[in-house]
């Protein structure tokens, strides 16, 4: 999902290859140029239409969009909002948070406060709030809209500068919003006393700011929430946390001597139960001018032990890392010396010393073996009858006498053990050497690794509890969140709509960074010693809508109750469109008759109508007596192409030409390719206007589109195909949905569709990789026009593992563009 819609390609700089997929990747309609909030807010409340307005609508069939028993409740992606489903699903799972959510009840004194611009915006937002959350608990549809809290935010990112909403920034904001809106209450249900917010007790702490300024030593205290970590240069969340906790020349802090040095610890004092951090990956690069994702590899654990930060430990963990710099410092000195065994040698070439030995040893014990120059001459008869002629004897010392290997000359068998004594001596203590140092540098390693695992130092776990992901560049992207369910002891994948089951591994790849587009950007750890946060209030242990205030509960049951009419209005619908369609078949089954040229009986017009010039007639009829099987279009088919032909054959006067009355008949005349008839007639049997049953008209759709769609497919008519596969497998759900014989086999009609899909994107990818302007523009409205508006088709069913691998391939080919730079074209 797009952040930003303020990319633009009519300037300069529209060759820019960032821009460009940015804008490729864009859902909104091009015509849109507010924010993102608000072009999106727009869009659905006035249910504009986009390019690919289907793909992106609810399914017609609300049995499609019922929640599975115990599946998390996913979040609707109403234009560019996958950053709110991010932050509130990882926020609603934290069950303390979402407890007091759900309880908020508004301030008794509300009409009569002074309504200014916090309590006209954060109290409405809170009920939105309260209501989003309360179908997230007990909503019976598969996902819930947000669009009513999300227009709420519009106003406060109009005053971003930067278009883009990221994970941190709103977060920021919301935290904020929810402070304020308890605060009201907290003010009113404690008058005289000091207020206490829940919120600002769950993600707030605070830490000492001790330290040294120009030589004059203080200690401040300082509120955080979230903690903001630098990521470049360091591997581990720890080794941020240690820069991060010191800053400047902090030698002074432990001198009694004045100095002018300045520099400053932080201690925490107090950790927060919800403990944020925001990851860093973003620079301004001066260069270009513009911001730039910093997509190093950082390592984080799913258990993290804090003491070490906190203050009351600020001796002991002073000791342990003045121990670590001088182990580090010793490890720096053990690796040079290691350096200079692996590389050795004064040249620009190195080598082991230990090879290096080796060698010389294998030098000094080789025997010369020389050859004349004359046995390397062939001497055999050349083309013509000729010999060869050879070369005058060589002068001593010319080369002739040179050994075939490189050997020493000459070497006494005294000189020859001694120094192979020598070499394999040396060798022997390179070798041991090397060993030691290995070993040395490991067991510092692992030192300096345990050097806060004993218990006293393990005092203050914090339990990964979310991960939030972004995948693209600085000023473009998609959110998602991993968030670990206690209950099921599961990773799970929060992506909009979809909510699926993960593991570590799987965060691991998508989380860590350094070798794709995708990272963390937010890492929320839970205090692992407060299992109420995550497992619920301990006085209370009800589920679903029993754990809501009776107010939402009547919302949620409402909600619940339009969607079950909606399901009862859907399939009482299907069941008289079944009777109906038994009404047809058994009158079809008794009007039956042998075809002829005769007139038929007259339609309900009461005007009489022939066989040729009403020609869908005997078709319909044929398939109805068929029965729904796969003979039946082709039966039909086969039937109405010889009845054509026979009219072709007939000597009609000019009155009566069949040919002015008849396309094919036309075609058959004039000798058309056999295709060019066979595609007319499987158009014809296609119109949908040319029967009264739906059930007659589905299969044969089906059909057609089908058999179309295959033939083009293997004519690698990829983009005409694509259409006519796509409305094969639509009409093919439908009748599937009324019986499994119903329709055709659906897995093959999917197979065929993906593998188009994944063609043209393939064709779409090359366009763009040339660089040439008219080739990336075609590349580019393949993938706008046909790529983005059909992958949704892949996932809206039931997320079958083959189309979600081949929606993750087309996604990734565009997204492996954004790290890198177009060759701009002369």
């Amino acid at each position: 999902m797009i952040v930003s819609d303020v990319i633009d390609l009519t300037g300069d700089d529209k060759d820019d290859l960032q821009r460009a997929i940015a804008l490729s990747l864009e859902e909104s309609n091009r015509a849109f140029r507010e924010t993102v909030l608000e072009a999106s807010i727009a869009e659905n409340k006035a249910s504009l239409k986009r390019t690919h307005t289907e793909v992106w609508s609810d399914s017609p069939n609300p049995h499609d969009r019922k929640r599975q028993e115990n599946c998390p409740v996913g979040l609707k992606n109403v234009g560019n909002t996958c950053w709110f489903s991010a932050v509130i699903q990882s926020l609603f799972n934290l069950l303390e948070f979402q407890r007091l959510v759900l309880h908020y009840s508004p301030p008794a004194r509300m009409q009569d406060l002074p309504r200014n611009q916090k309590e006209h915006r954060n109290l409405p937002f809170m009920q939105e709030l309260r209501h989003l959350f309360s179908l997230l608990v007990g909503s019976k549809r598969k996902y819930v809209d947000p669009s009513r809290a999300v227009e709420i935010l519009k106003d406060a990112f109009k005053s971003s500068e930067s278009q883009q909403q990221d994970v941190s920034e709103f977060t920021h904001k919301l935290l904020d919003w929810l402070e304020d809106a308890f605060q009201i209450k907290a003010e009113e249900d404690r008058e005289g006393e000091k207020p206490k917010n829940p919120m600002v007790d769950l993600f707030y702490g605070r830490f000492l700011a001790v330290g040294v300024l120009e030589g004059k030593k203080f200690e401040n205290t300082e509120m955080f929430g979230q903690y903001p970590l630098q990521v470049n240069g360091f591997k581990d969340l720890h080794e941020c946390l240690e820069a991060a906790m010191i800053e400047g020349e902090i030698e002074s802090l432990h001198s009694a001597e004045n100095s002018a040095k300045s520099g400053q610890e932080h201690w925490f004092t107090e950790l927060p139960p919800v403990l944020t951090f925001e990851l860093s990956r973003f620079e301004f690069n001066q260069t270009l001018g513009r911001p730039e994702k910093i997509h190093n590899k950082l390592e984080f654990p799913s258990m993290l032990y804090m003491d070490r930060y906190m203050d009351r430990n600020r001796d002991i963990t002073r000791i342990k890392r003045e121990e670590i710099r001088r182990l580090k410092e010793h490890l720096t000195v053990l690796q040079q010396r290691l350096e200079r065994y692996l590389s050795y040698g004064s040249g620009p070439k190195r080598f082991p010393l230990a090879d290096v030995l080796q060698y010389a040893m294998e030098f000094a014990s080789s025997k010369p073996v020389c050859t004349s120059p004359l046995e390397d001459v062939d001497t055999t008869a050349l083309p013509g009858g000729t010999t060869a002629q050879l070369p005058p004897p060589a002068r001593q010392g010319s080369g002739s006498d040179l050994p075939m290997h490189p050997a020493p000359r000459h070497i006494t068998e005294e000189e020859l053990r001694v120094l192979e004594g020598c070499l394999h001596r040396w060798r022997s203590e390179v070798e041991n050497d090397t060993r030691d140092l290995q070993a040395s540098i490991s067991r510092i390693h692992r030192t300096i690794e345990l050097m806060y695992s004993d218990k006293s130092m393990m005092q203050v776990p914090y339990r990964l509890h979310a991960v939030l992901v972004h995948e693209g560049q600085a000023n473009a992207g998609h959110y998602w969140a991993y968030i670990f369910d206690p209950h099921q002891q599961q990773w799970m994948k929060y992506n909009d709509i979809s909510v699926t089951k993960s593991s570590w591994e799987e965060l691991v790849r998508d989380s860590f960074g350094g070798y794709r587009n995708a990272s963390a950007y937010c890492l929320m750890y839970i205090d692992d010693k407060k299992p109420f946060l995550i497992e619920g209030n301990l006085i209370c242990k009800c589920n679903g809508l029993d754990k809501l205030p009776p107010d939402l509960k009547e919302y949620v049951e409402a909600d619940n109750k339009l969607f079950v009419r909606e399901m009862e209005e859907w399939d009482a619908l299907q069941a008289r469109k079944l009777q109906q369609e038994k009404l047809a078949l058994a009158a079809a089954s008794v009007a039956a008759q042998p075809m002829s040229t005769e007139p038929c009986p007259p339609d309900n017009t009461g005007e009489p109508f022939t066989c040729l010039n009403l020609w869908p007639y005997h078709l319909k009829q044929l398939s109805l007596t068929h029965g729904n099987s796969f003979s039946a279009p082709s039966t039909a088919m086969k039937v109405e192409y010889t009845r054509l032909l026979r009219f072709a054959q007939e000597d009609t006067p000019p009155e009566r030409d069949y040919r002015l009355q008849h396309v094919i008949v036309y075609f058959i005349h004039n000798q058309a390719p056999k295709k060019i008839v066979e595609r007319t007639l499987l158009m014809q049997f296609a119109d949908r206007n040319l029967g009264f049953d739906e059930r007659y008209e589905k299969f044969r759709g089906t059909t057609v589109f089908l058999l179309i769609g295959l033939e083009l497919f293997l004519k690698k008519s990829y983009v005409e195909a694509l259409m006519y596969l796509i409305f094969a497998y639509q009409y093919n759900k439908e009748l599937l949905a009324k019986g499994p014989y119903r329709g055709h086999d659906e897995e093959l009609i999917a197979h065929y569709r993906r593998e188009c899909l994944l063609k043209l994107n393939e064709h779409a990818t090359v366009l763009f990789e040339t660089g040439e302007e008219t080739e990336v523009n075609a590349g580019l409205n393949i993938m706008n026009e046909l790529v983005v508006a059909c992958i949704p088709l892949l996932l809206v069913d039931e997320m079958e593992e083959k189309d979600m691998v081949a929606v993750e391939d087309m996604r990734n080919r565009w997204c492996s563009y954004l790290g890198q730079e177009m060759e701009r074209k002369s």
